[in-house]
Parts: C-alpha cells; structure tokens; sequence
C-alpha cells in the first residue's frame, strides 16, 4: 500500500491524494484516489486502527522538495519496487521544504550529488527536531554537467537523486541530455536560473513545474518527471534489491 502526502515545515497538509497499492499472494492491485475533503486526522485514525489490528506497519519515505514533478516521480518509482522494499508495509510518502546548500543551477555532476546529498541531510535532521520518524530521506536535484571533449564545450542536463535510510545512502541519475549552446550561455555566463531561462528559451512560463527542460527539449517525449523516476528508481536499487548488493559486497571481500 502507497499513500502519498504533501506537507511544509514539517507538518502534513491537511488535504492530500495519496495511492494505494496492495500486493495480495497473487499479483498486484493498484488503486489511485483523490483525498479532496477527507482531513488528515480522519484518515490517521483509520490508519492507526489498521496498525493497531496488526495489518500493517509503517515506511515513511521522506522527500526533499514540495515541487509537483519531483513528488509524483517518487511516487511512480516507489511503485514500481514497493513490493520488494517493505512487504507488509504501508508506504507513506511526505514531500518537505528544505535548502540544497548550492546554487541555483549546479553546473557540475560533483555539485548536482552535493545538492542531492545535502537535502537528505537536511531532511534528516529536520525530521530528527521535530521528533518525526522515517525510514528513508530522499534528496532530489536537476541541474548542469559540463564537460570538454575533442576540444569542444558540451553542457548537459542531469536529475540526480540520493537515498539514505540514516545510516547509508547510494546515488541515482536520469542519464543526460545535451543543451542547446544558446540556453546553456543563458546559464552559465548570464548565471540566470535554468527554470527562467528555459521559460524564454521555449516562451512559454511555468515549464519547471510542468515538463521541465527535459520536455522542451525532447519534444515532451522524456519529461521532468520521467527524468526524476528514474534517477529515484536507481537510487534506491541497493535498498530493494539488496540481496545482489551484499552479495557484491561479499565478493569483493
């Protein structure tokens, strides 16, 4: 089961859509539903009674970042491994407010991790004052790579993400995609923002919070969202397949 909630400075919103995904002996069940109108505290209770009859436990997946594309990215990766994270769980997902520590536009693959790592960090320790309890923190950051080959300038676009359940964390990336060298002057030597400058680029407005500069520049075919579900799905590899991470581990040895 995966439940999905929004909340600021720590706290849940008090109205919110969550999934719910159940995983019976015999394949999957998956059923999304809107929670317009029904308030937190109602739906506490019923998973508190479900908790206390036994039929569930709780993982709290906590993410970084309140931004529609980047919550729904966690979603569907979740999703996809949920089985294999927490059999008789329910998976809750939050999305909080909390500062990368880098810029606005990392410009590096070494700043893009920092700023992943740095928000489950925060994350963590945000979480840890207010006494809330989650199993893991996800640290989720898009920006530049630039890189020099053949003598030629190349700047391309990343989404990175880093998991940590308190103890270890492992990186995920979506793969990159090549700017075009006008949008990447924009950035780098104008230094404005790569959301505002990919608004201009496109002329369009509010393209971060829709397909972001992955669609724009494929033609919608891989957007903001995909790119992000992907860097989380693979972020996540050694915590739902840990069987062949220890086992690497083991022959490394």
């Amino acid at each position: 089961m995966i439940l999905s909630r929004q909340a600021e400075a720590g706290k849940p919103a008090s109205v919110f859509s969550w999934l719910v995904e159940v995983f019976p002996n015999r394949g999957n069940f998956l059923l999304f539903s809107s929670g317009r109108g029904i308030s937190s505290l109602i739906f506490g209770k019923f998973l508190s009674k479900l908790r206390w009859q036994g039929l569930m436990t709780s993982c709290h997946i906590a993410v970084g970042s309140t931004r529609k594309p980047k919550l729904l990215a966690v979603e569907e990766a979740v999703a996809q491994f949920a089985a294999a994270l927490s059999t008789q769980a329910v998976v809750e997902i939050r999305g909080y407010e909390v500062e990368s520590g880098v810029g606005h536009t990392p410009s590096s693959r070494a700043e893009l991790m920092r700023g992943a790592r740095q928000r489950a960090e925060a994350l963590q320790k945000l979480l840890r004052e207010s006494s809330t309890a989650a199993q893991h923190f996800v640290g989720l950051e898009g920006g530049l790579d630039v890189v020099t080959e053949n003598g030629i300038r190349r700047v391309f676009l990343e989404s990175w993400a880093f998991v940590s359940d308190g103890f270890r964390g492992h990186f995920g990336c979506s793969g990159s995609i090549e700017l075009p060298e006008a949008l990447a002057r924009e950035v780098l030597h104008r230094k404005v923002e790569l959301g505002v400058a990919i608004d201009r680029f496109a002329g369009a407005a509010g393209i971060r919070d829709g397909q972001g500069a992955w669609g724009v520049l494929t033609g919608n075919r891989i957007v903001r969202q995909e790119s992000f579900r992907l860097a989380v799905l693979t972020a996540f590899a050694p915590f739902y397949n840990s069987k062949m991470y220890r086992g690497a581990a083991a022959a490394g040895s």
